[in-house]
């Protein structure tokens, strides 16, 4: 028979895509609270360079709009960070799920950086073969910025080769050059070589940003679980105190001393997007593992305790109803 806080159910093994998304560790080499700090602190190094952004300012430097709105949200960036780090080693609920979506919207915000001045260089490129008019450029986000930086020469001449035709053929002649397109200005810029090679690198470092995601998001996920088995309000395990089956107890629930406040709120809106990610059930509790701590055996030990009381022969006896005593034979001496 199994235990009563251990109800009997039929789990099935989770698919592979959904396993690849909870990773149990860090580059398959150490744990996941260790690379969590790792990446954080790519993170912290990454967003310092908004300082410095700003500093460019006193030297007179011109920042567009873009510029200057990337570098104060990475001061914002980097002042969040710093209150939520040391919050990963203490495994506190609140921090790692908010240092968890903190990592996640910067990823979403970078990216739109990201396209947004991946864009501009593009069209500027393809503006310039097109011989554009002056001006154009400073329309684009941060064009300005980076066409000043560019350094592309002026004139602008849109050819791939030029041919000099003397005409006439006599002392004091007149050189007349003619410019040879190559095709369409804005493929051009986009499939020549440096910018595949620069393209091919983006992808590489986001594929690496996507990853670092789920390991941040596997060991926030872990720490709201084990916080909610070591603070649960009943004894029947993680999924016993939610009004689903299916679902752990909300540990920012109103009601509980975690659910109290604008962390309460906070903790509650934080979890109620991807509440099946967060809460949902696992088929081999691997939740456990991967967090650092060493909490519980990956083998049960059952003990067998005998309830407290007479026992039932024992009573039988004393009443009578129960078989007669055992009275050992003596053998007949030969």
């Amino acid at each position: 028979m199994m235990p009563a806080y251990l109800p009997e159910t039929t789990t099935m093994a989770l698919p592979a895509i959904f396993r690849m998304l909870r990773p149990k560790t860090f580059l398959y080499l150490i744990s996941l609270r260790t690379g969590t700090e790792m990446i954080a602190l790519t993170l912290l190094i990454n967003k310092v360079s908004g300082i410095y952004g700003l500093l460019a300012i006193l030297t007179g430097y011109h920042l567009s709009w873009l510029q200057l709105t990337m570098y104060i949200y990475s001061i914002g960036v980097l002042g969040a960070l710093v209150y939520l780090s040391p919050h990963i080693k203490r495994q506190s609920p609140l921090q790692c799920l908010a240092l968890a979506w903190l990592y996640v919207l910067d990823s979403l915000i970078n990216a739109t950086y990201t396209a947004l001045f991946g864009t501009t260089w593009f069209l500027m490129l393809a503006r310039h073969i097109n011989d554009p008019a002056p001006g154009d450029d400073d329309k684009l986000p941060g064009g300005k910025m980076m066409n000043d930086t560019a350094g592309f020469t002026s004139p602008e001449v849109n050819a791939t080769r030029v041919e000099v035709v003397a005409t006439p053929a006599m002392p004091g002649q007149k050189a007349v050059a003619a410019g040879v397109n190559d095709g369409s200005a804005l493929g051009h810029a986009v499939f020549q070589s440096g910018s595949i090679a620069s393209i091919s690198v983006i992808c590489a470092l986001w594929t690496i940003r996507i990853y670092f995601c789920l390991v941040v998001m596997a060991y926030a996920r872990g720490v709201l679980r084990q916080h909610i088995l070591m603070t649960s309000s009943n004894n029947f395990g993680l999924h016993g105190g939610s009004e689903r089956t299916d679902l752990a107890e909300n540990p920012f629930r109103e009601g509980r001393e975690e659910g109290e406040g604008w962390k309460g709120r906070l903790g509650r809106i934080m979890t109620s997007v991807g509440k099946g990610y967060w809460l949902g059930k696992d088929d081999e509790d691997e939740w456990v593992r991967g967090t650092g701590e060493r909490f519980t055996n990956k083998k049960r030990l059952n003990i067998k305790v005998p309830e407290p009381g007479v026992g039932e022969r024992e009573r039988r006896a004393r009443s009578g109803t129960g078989p007669p005593p055992m009275v050992k034979k003596q053998e007949a001496s030969s």
